[in-house]
């Protein structure tokens, strides 16, 4: 391996690893736990941080980072008494509405004509 290729990961005397420590064995294994649970719960925040994180570092790592999130929430609803609200669903349909613009948007670069109205009740989409 040459010396270009060694990667360094340290900035001003700063280490930057990626890698947690080690820390207690038993705790890691309820986080990771609560993690996954957390994860499956349908609509809720943590399976859409999970879902954004997956492509860009894999299972494990993303699984990890929401256990890091549970973790630093669970530390912060008992030592500084905060009341948890979940607000996955309110920010999913901020999400989708973002993309539903961006779509169309790309749509008319594209040279269509898009009008986005909003169907009535009911009414199921239409395929062709």
């Amino acid at each position: 391996m040459s010396p270009s290729q060694i990667r360094h990961p340290e900035s001003a005397g700063q280490n930057q690893s990626s890698r947690s420590a080690k820390g207690n064995k038993y705790v890691r294994r309820i986080l990771t736990e609560a993690a996954q649970a957390a994860v499956k719960t349908k609509g809720s925040h943590f399976q859409v941080v999970f879902r954004r994180l997956l492509p860009r570092l894999g299972y494990k790592q993303a699984l990890w980072a929401i256990a890091h999130r549970l973790c630093r929430l669970v530390w912060k609803i008992l030592h500084e008494k905060v009341r948890y609200i979940e607000q996955g669903a309110q920010r999913d349909l901020k999400a989708l509405k973002k993309r539903m613009h961006s779509m169309a948007r790309s749509l008319r670069q594209l040279g269509y004509n898009v009008n986005l109205e909003i169907a009535p009740a009911g009414s199921a989409p239409a395929t062709s």
